[in-house]
Protein backbone atom coordinates (compact mmCIF):
# COMPACT_ATOMS: atom_id res chain seq x y z
CA UNK A 1 0.00 0.00 0.00
CA UNK A 2 1.14 3.63 -0.79
CA UNK A 3 1.79 5.95 1.41
CA UNK A 4 -0.58 8.07 0.20
CA UNK A 5 -3.48 5.10 0.54
CA UNK A 6 -2.18 4.32 3.99
CA UNK A 7 -2.84 7.94 4.76
CA UNK A 8 -6.34 8.11 3.00
CA UNK A 9 -7.63 4.86 5.19
CA UNK A 10 -6.34 6.81 8.13
CA UNK A 11 -8.37 9.39 7.83
CA UNK A 12 -11.39 7.34 6.84
CA UNK A 13 -10.99 5.10 9.46
CA UNK A 14 -10.71 8.49 12.20
CA UNK A 15 -14.00 10.27 10.57
CA UNK A 16 -15.88 6.59 11.21
CA UNK A 17 -15.01 6.11 14.72
CA UNK A 18 -15.66 9.83 15.41
CA UNK A 19 -19.51 9.37 13.63
CA UNK A 20 -20.30 6.53 15.31
CA UNK A 21 -19.20 8.12 18.48
CA UNK A 22 -20.98 11.20 17.50
CA UNK A 23 -24.30 8.88 16.64
CA UNK A 24 -23.89 6.86 20.08
CA UNK A 25 -24.52 10.25 22.03
CA UNK A 26 -27.31 11.20 19.83
CA UNK A 27 -29.43 7.92 19.81
CA UNK A 28 -28.31 6.71 23.84
CA UNK A 29 -30.54 9.24 25.95
CA UNK A 30 -28.34 10.30 29.23
CA UNK A 31 -30.51 9.53 32.78
CA UNK A 32 -29.67 11.03 35.99
CA UNK A 33 -29.92 9.32 38.70
CA UNK A 34 -33.03 11.54 39.93
CA UNK A 35 -34.53 9.88 37.21
CA UNK A 36 -33.89 6.75 37.45
CA UNK A 37 -35.24 6.65 41.06
CA UNK A 38 -38.80 8.52 39.96
CA UNK A 39 -38.76 5.77 37.54
CA UNK A 40 -38.39 3.10 40.05
CA UNK A 41 -40.67 4.66 42.45
CA UNK A 42 -43.25 5.44 39.23
CA UNK A 43 -43.00 1.96 38.35
CA UNK A 44 -43.77 0.50 42.17
CA UNK A 45 -46.75 3.19 42.40
CA UNK A 46 -48.28 1.98 39.41
CA UNK A 47 -47.68 -1.47 39.62
CA UNK A 48 -49.03 -1.49 43.31
CA UNK A 49 -52.33 0.20 41.91
CA UNK A 50 -53.11 -2.20 39.31
CA UNK A 51 -52.51 -5.10 41.63
CA UNK A 52 -54.67 -3.73 44.09
CA UNK A 53 -57.44 -3.11 41.75
CA UNK A 54 -57.32 -7.02 40.74
CA UNK A 55 -56.44 -8.19 44.22
CA UNK A 56 -59.50 -6.05 45.62
CA UNK A 57 -62.30 -8.08 43.29
CA UNK A 58 -64.40 -11.23 44.16
CA UNK A 59 -61.99 -13.77 43.81
CA UNK A 60 -58.77 -11.87 43.59
CA UNK A 61 -56.76 -14.09 46.06
CA UNK A 62 -59.52 -16.76 46.10
CA UNK A 63 -59.51 -17.80 42.36
CA UNK A 64 -55.43 -17.03 41.56
CA UNK A 65 -54.22 -20.11 42.57
CA UNK A 66 -50.46 -18.58 43.01
CA UNK A 67 -51.26 -16.21 46.03
CA UNK A 68 -54.69 -18.19 47.25
CA UNK A 69 -54.66 -18.07 50.59
CA UNK A 70 -54.58 -21.56 52.66
CA UNK A 71 -55.20 -22.12 56.34
CA UNK A 72 -51.70 -21.80 59.28
CA UNK A 73 -49.13 -24.57 59.02
CA UNK A 74 -50.69 -24.97 62.68
CA UNK A 75 -53.72 -26.62 61.14
CA UNK A 76 -52.43 -29.62 59.21
CA UNK A 77 -53.56 -31.85 61.39
CA UNK A 78 -57.07 -30.76 60.82
CA UNK A 79 -56.79 -30.83 56.79
CA UNK A 80 -55.05 -34.40 57.64
CA UNK A 81 -57.96 -35.33 59.84
CA UNK A 82 -60.89 -34.05 58.12
CA UNK A 83 -62.69 -36.90 57.13
CA UNK A 84 -63.19 -37.73 61.30
CA UNK A 85 -64.86 -34.23 61.45
CA UNK A 86 -68.68 -34.17 60.86
CA UNK A 87 -69.29 -31.72 58.27
CA UNK A 88 -65.29 -30.97 58.13
CA UNK A 89 -65.02 -30.74 54.57
CA UNK A 90 -67.42 -27.95 53.76
CA UNK A 91 -66.46 -26.19 57.29
CA UNK A 92 -62.69 -26.30 55.98
CA UNK A 93 -63.66 -25.13 52.06
CA UNK A 94 -65.86 -22.22 54.10
CA UNK A 95 -63.06 -21.35 56.16
CA UNK A 96 -60.82 -21.19 53.47
CA UNK A 97 -62.72 -19.15 51.15
CA UNK A 98 -63.38 -16.57 54.25
CA UNK A 99 -60.01 -15.86 54.95
CA UNK A 100 -59.49 -15.17 51.28
CA UNK A 101 -62.34 -12.69 51.17
CA UNK A 102 -60.97 -11.26 53.83
CA UNK A 103 -57.39 -10.36 52.47
CA UNK A 104 -59.16 -9.10 49.35
CA UNK A 105 -61.45 -6.58 51.66
CA UNK A 106 -58.22 -5.29 53.35
CA UNK A 107 -56.57 -4.86 50.06
CA UNK A 108 -58.70 -2.26 49.37
CA UNK A 109 -57.10 -0.14 51.89
CA UNK A 110 -53.41 -1.38 51.18
CA UNK A 111 -52.70 1.21 48.36
CA UNK A 112 -51.51 4.74 50.84
CA UNK A 113 -49.68 1.94 52.76
CA UNK A 114 -47.57 1.09 50.17
CA UNK A 115 -47.52 4.76 48.39
CA UNK A 116 -46.11 5.70 51.96
CA UNK A 117 -43.88 3.67 51.97
CA UNK A 118 -42.26 3.82 48.82
CA UNK A 119 -42.52 7.38 48.82
CA UNK A 120 -40.17 7.39 51.92
CA UNK A 121 -37.49 4.70 50.71
CA UNK A 122 -33.97 5.76 50.13
CA UNK A 123 -32.95 4.14 46.41
CA UNK A 124 -29.12 5.00 46.74
CA UNK A 125 -27.64 2.67 43.24
CA UNK A 126 -30.83 3.21 41.12
CA UNK A 127 -28.58 2.02 37.87
CA UNK A 128 -27.72 -1.33 39.75
CA UNK A 129 -32.02 -1.70 40.20
CA UNK A 130 -33.16 -0.59 37.05
CA UNK A 131 -30.33 -2.93 34.99
CA UNK A 132 -31.46 -5.89 37.45
CA UNK A 133 -33.58 -8.68 37.27
CA UNK A 134 -37.77 -7.80 36.46
CA UNK A 135 -38.11 -7.52 40.12
CA UNK A 136 -35.87 -6.08 41.59
CA UNK A 137 -37.37 -2.90 42.54
CA UNK A 138 -40.08 -5.10 43.99
CA UNK A 139 -37.64 -7.26 45.91
CA UNK A 140 -35.63 -3.91 46.89
CA UNK A 141 -39.58 -2.44 48.06
CA UNK A 142 -39.51 -5.48 50.24
CA UNK A 143 -36.25 -5.43 51.63
CA UNK A 144 -36.50 -1.88 53.02
CA UNK A 145 -40.17 -1.77 54.34
CA UNK A 146 -41.62 -5.31 55.06
CA UNK A 147 -41.71 -5.20 58.43
CA UNK A 148 -43.51 -1.97 58.57
CA UNK A 149 -45.83 -2.60 55.73
CA UNK A 150 -46.57 -5.78 57.72
CA UNK A 151 -47.20 -3.30 61.35
CA UNK A 152 -49.22 -1.08 59.16
CA UNK A 153 -51.73 -3.68 57.01
CA UNK A 154 -51.85 -6.38 60.15
CA UNK A 155 -54.98 -4.29 61.40
CA UNK A 156 -56.36 -3.63 58.35
CA UNK A 157 -56.55 -7.65 57.83
CA UNK A 158 -57.96 -8.30 61.56
CA UNK A 159 -60.47 -5.69 60.76
CA UNK A 160 -60.99 -8.22 57.72
CA UNK A 161 -61.57 -11.34 59.53
CA UNK A 162 -64.17 -10.43 61.91
CA UNK A 163 -66.22 -9.13 58.65
CA UNK A 164 -69.49 -11.28 57.70
CA UNK A 165 -67.85 -11.09 54.43
CA UNK A 166 -70.31 -14.08 53.52
CA UNK A 167 -73.53 -14.13 55.17
CA UNK A 168 -73.33 -14.93 58.75
CA UNK A 169 -69.74 -16.14 58.17
CA UNK A 170 -66.60 -14.31 59.15
CA UNK A 171 -63.42 -15.79 58.18
CA UNK A 172 -62.45 -15.47 62.21
CA UNK A 173 -65.92 -17.23 63.63
CA UNK A 174 -65.07 -19.83 60.63
CA UNK A 175 -61.90 -21.04 61.73
CA UNK A 176 -62.54 -20.64 65.02
CA UNK A 177 -65.38 -23.50 65.10
CA UNK A 178 -63.47 -25.58 62.56
CA UNK A 179 -60.93 -25.77 65.62
CA UNK A 180 -63.59 -26.25 67.87
CA UNK A 181 -64.61 -28.68 65.80
CA UNK A 182 -61.30 -30.82 65.38
CA UNK A 183 -60.72 -30.22 68.97
CA UNK A 184 -63.72 -31.95 70.36
CA UNK A 185 -62.78 -34.93 67.90
CA UNK A 186 -59.19 -35.06 69.24
CA UNK A 187 -60.23 -34.62 73.34
CA UNK A 188 -62.05 -38.12 72.51
CA UNK A 189 -59.66 -39.90 70.77
CA UNK A 190 -57.59 -41.02 73.78
CA UNK A 191 -54.80 -39.08 72.92
CA UNK A 192 -54.14 -40.47 69.07
CA UNK A 193 -55.26 -36.91 68.31
CA UNK A 194 -54.05 -33.58 69.65
CA UNK A 195 -55.50 -30.71 70.08
CA UNK A 196 -54.91 -27.38 68.47
CA UNK A 197 -53.61 -24.78 71.14
CA UNK A 198 -53.21 -21.82 69.04
CA UNK A 199 -54.86 -19.39 66.68
CA UNK A 200 -52.29 -17.73 64.36
CA UNK A 201 -54.84 -16.14 61.83
CA UNK A 202 -54.50 -12.93 61.60
CA UNK A 203 -50.85 -13.11 61.67
CA UNK A 204 -50.82 -15.78 58.92
CA UNK A 205 -53.57 -14.21 56.44
CA UNK A 206 -51.33 -10.96 56.92
CA UNK A 207 -48.28 -12.07 55.74
CA UNK A 208 -49.50 -14.13 52.65
CA UNK A 209 -51.63 -10.95 52.03
CA UNK A 210 -48.79 -9.28 51.46
CA UNK A 211 -46.98 -12.00 49.86
CA UNK A 212 -49.51 -11.91 47.25
CA UNK A 213 -49.69 -8.08 46.73
CA UNK A 214 -45.50 -8.41 46.53
CA UNK A 215 -46.17 -10.95 43.69
CA UNK A 216 -48.37 -8.91 41.81
CA UNK A 217 -46.80 -5.75 42.52
CA UNK A 218 -43.61 -7.98 40.78
CA UNK A 219 -45.62 -9.10 37.67
CA UNK A 220 -46.25 -5.58 36.49
CA UNK A 221 -42.69 -4.23 36.88
CA UNK A 222 -42.02 -6.79 34.60
CA UNK A 223 -45.02 -5.74 32.49
CA UNK A 224 -43.35 -2.39 32.93
CA UNK A 225 -40.16 -3.64 32.13
CA UNK A 226 -41.06 -5.34 29.14
CA UNK A 227 -43.82 -4.28 27.65
CA UNK A 228 -43.90 -0.74 26.01
CA UNK A 229 -48.10 -0.47 26.62
CA UNK A 230 -47.43 -0.66 30.12
CA UNK A 231 -45.54 2.47 30.43
CA UNK A 232 -48.94 4.52 30.98
CA UNK A 233 -47.14 7.88 31.40
CA UNK A 234 -43.28 9.92 30.40
CA UNK A 235 -40.84 9.18 33.08
CA UNK A 236 -42.06 5.19 32.76
CA UNK A 237 -41.60 5.85 29.11
CA UNK A 238 -38.00 7.51 29.80
CA UNK A 239 -36.73 5.17 32.19
CA UNK A 240 -38.03 2.11 30.98
CA UNK A 241 -38.27 2.58 27.16
CA UNK A 242 -34.40 2.08 26.80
Amino acid sequence: MTPFKTFFFVILASFAFISCDNLENITTPTLTNEEIVLGLKTALKVGTDSSVKILSQTDGYFKDELIKILLPDEAEPIIKNITLLPGGQALLDETIKAVNRSAEDAATEATPIFVNAITGITIEDGMSILKGQNNAATEYLKTKTNDSLYLAFQPKIKNSLSKELIPGVSAESSYARLINTYNTVANGSFGLIKPILTNSLSEHTTRKGLTGLYTKVAKEEENIRTKAAHRVNDILRKVFGE
